[in-house]
């Protein structure tokens, strides 16, 4: 009795799962839902204009007619375009607290070997001069290689005097190899950055060419000053071209070059380097949408609102790059 009512459960539950069973088999399976695949997704999520959202940063130098640093301009006082767009200044500061990272490249090839126990002197001066503690500075030799002197930067003013000290003359200029390198060094850092250049302008033995430094001088915001060495014995054998080049690389940077024949023309051309990078305005902006991508854009800034606005110098970087290069 047991055993059939057993049998009987049993079959009263097997009835509706076997009726299940038969009509999932008599409809069509529906085909799973699919995600979409992930260059749909990409594409959906992907805005067709190209919006900058990095601010970008433009220290400017305003000189007067003699030359002289303009100190106490407002951000009414400049106008900033890019690509001939007037920007919004989000951020404008007179640049005097910033901390400032500079990398001093000293020319230590044959060619320099007279002039080199001058460059030594004025580069200490100059360092003693320039740095505060939140400061650091780097002493980059360049003859036949490039070496790093200091072995990073530092503030630490015994060991940049024993960095510049212990500099020796080398065969060759790999120029260009020491901007490229003192760049991708000064990129890493924060706040102001400037690269020094004592050299007689000539590059005999550089990997990387000039378009390759100036570049990675552009793309670290350094700001680029070249004191250009003439030779004191006569100015047989100037390699002009390469001053027309540093003097180039100089403007496009925002910097400036000196010429020196004497100590006290180089510790001269320090003393105004310094100066004005005592005297710098930092104005910043979040560019405005553009519709078209452009791999370098050109930055202008004017002064206006003052008395002899237009006889003011205004110098700053030419632009900028939107996509680093690999290195």
């Amino acid at each position: 009795m047991r055993k059939s009512a057993t049998i009987l459960l049993l079959a009263a539950l097997l009835v509706p799962i076997c009726g299940l069973w038969a009509q999932q088999k008599a409809e069509p399976q529906k085909p799973a839902q699919q995600s979409p695949p992930h260059s749909q997704i990409q594409s959906d999520t992907t805005t067709t204009l190209r919006v900058d959202v990095k601010l970008v940063n433009v220290f400017v130098t305003v000189t007067d007619e003699h030359g002289s640093p303009v100190a106490g301009l407002t951000k009414d006082n400049f106008i900033l375009k890019e690509n001939n767009r007037e920007q919004r200044i989000a951020v404008f500061d007179k640049e005097s607290e910033l901390p400032l990272s500079i990398a001093l490249a000293i020319d230590t090839s044959l060619s320099t070997r007279h002039d080199l126990p001058l460059e030594q002197s004025s580069a200490k001066r100059f360092a003693h001069t320039i740095l505060r503690p939140v400061d650091a500075l780097s002493v980059y030799a360049f003859s036949e290689d490039v070496h790093e002197a200091t072995h990073g930067f530092t503030s630490d003013i015994k060991r940049i005097d024993e960095g510049i000290e212990h500099i020796r003359v080398g065969a060759a200029t790999a120029l260009y190899d020491a901007i490229y390198l003192a760049s991708r060094a000064l990129d890493k850092r924060k706040g102001r950055k400037v690269i020094v250049l004592i050299t007689d302008g000539g590059d005999t033995i550089s990997k990387i060419d000039y378009k390759e430094a100036v570049r990675a001088a552009e793309e670290a915001e350094a700001l680029v000053y070249s004191v250009i060495i003439v030779p004191i014995e006569s100015s047989a054998g100037r390699e002009t071209g390469g001053e027309h080049a540093l003097i180039q690389l100089s403007e496009d940077t925002g910097g400036k070059y000196y010429y020196a024949t004497s100590t006290a023309q180089l510790d001269d051309a320090f003393r105004k380097i310094s100066d004005e990078l005592r005297t710098q305005y930092l104005l910043a902006y979040y560019p405005s949408q553009h519709t078209s991508f452009s791999e370098f854009r050109r930055i202008e800034v004017k002064v206006a609102g003052v008395p002899d606005a237009s006889k003011y110098r205004v110098r700053h970087r030419a632009g900028y790059y939107t996509v680093k290069s690999e290195f």
